[in-house]
């Protein structure tokens, strides 16, 4: 095995080895099919949430604006990460070049930051539904949802554009080989032959920022929600609070919990064998559920579908 990918990168000097989910090769097929369907849907259901956010008039809520970013963002995840990796799955040649791995990491953290805030906005909009119901509409306004959206797309870019000029400085000294389908910060780290330190630093602080600053802005929320909705006399209003958040809170859990035990650790000890199914967590799964978390738990999305799907319907017998 060790030869045969020693002489696959001869023939691509410069390219990276991506070594792929599995290591046993009558898989391969199985997890083509399993991730063609998840990538379709993950594809199909994120549009369509795109779609009736910005088409159906009932929609028009600031928590529809942060949905439809959020879908926006699911869709670019798995559009960054899973052609390459089909690809190479249906192909004799397992690499990626230097450039279109670079591309790939670069795009991949400017995306997770930025939904990082996303779902801290989305937080903060539930808050003031919950506990200023009376003044939501004065406080999330257009504007202050457009500039929170702005700032999660910025910041995200100013990490990415961080953590691109520190990786790309690290030297690789013939090791070009990724326990992992795709390129990712800390298995570059992990790869390099020089000294990582600044790297690590750097990585860490900024995670640590992105991730769990919004993380205790989330949990300040949900305990401001937790406490309004436990006010609330009637059990037919706790519910309906609760459901108004419960979609949320499970994306916040498929999003963060990951990223956590991915990137809240050194680089120098980080696993590629455990990191790439964790990768694939995050990377895949959540993006592909996150749709049908907002249309199972949301009356409003899926009345919207429904209309959506009627129009399509109906445009196709003309």
């Amino acid at each position: 095995m060790r030869s045969n990918n020693q002489s696959l990168l001869g023939a691509y000097a410069g390219d990276f080895l991506l070594l792929g989910i599995s290591d046993w090769p009558w898989l391969e097929l199985p997890l083509f099919v399993i991730l063609l369907i998840s990538y379709v849907l993950a594809v199909l259901g994120n549009i369509a949430i795109i779609l009736v956010s910005q088409l159906d008039p009932l929609l028009s809520s600031p928590m529809y604006v942060f949905l439809s970013h959020l879908s926006f963002l699911d869709l670019c995840y798995t559009t960054t990460t899973v052609p390459q990796m089909l690809f190479n799955m249906g192909s004799s040649r397992k690499t990626i070049s230097y450039s279109g791995c670079t591309m790939q990491y670069a795009i991949f953290h400017w995306l997770g930051c930025t939904e990082c805030i996303v779902l801290a906005s989305m937080a903060l909009d539930r808050y003031v539904a919950i506990c200023k119901p009376l003044r939501y509409s004065i406080i999330m306004q257009y504007p202050l949802c457009q500039q929170l959206v702005a700032t999660a797309w910025f910041s995200g870019f100013g990490n990415s554009l961080v953590q691109v000029v520190l990786t790309v400085q690290l030297p690789f000294c013939g090791q070009r080989m990724l326990n992992n389908f795709f390129c990712e910060v800390p298995a570059m780290i992990k790869l390099s032959c020089a000294n990582t330190t600044i790297n690590d630093a750097t990585l860490a602080v900024l995670v640590a920022f992105f991730v769990l600053v919004p993380l205790v802005l989330i949990f300040i929320s949900y305990g401001f929600i937790a406490r309004a909705v436990m006010r609330i006399k009637s059990s037919k209003g706790r519910s309906k609070a609760f459901g108004t958040c419960s979609s949320h809170l499970l994306v916040v859990s498929l999003f963060y919990l990951p990223a956590i035990y991915m990137y809240l650790q050194p680089p120098s000890s980080y696993s590629q064998d455990q990191g790439k199914f964790i990768s694939l967590f995050y990377a895949i799964i959540t993006p592909t559920l996150n749709p049908f978390i907002y249309t199972l738990r949301n009356k409003d999305v899926k009345g919207a579908l429904k209309k959506l799907w009627e129009r399509i319907w109906k445009l196709l017998q003309r």
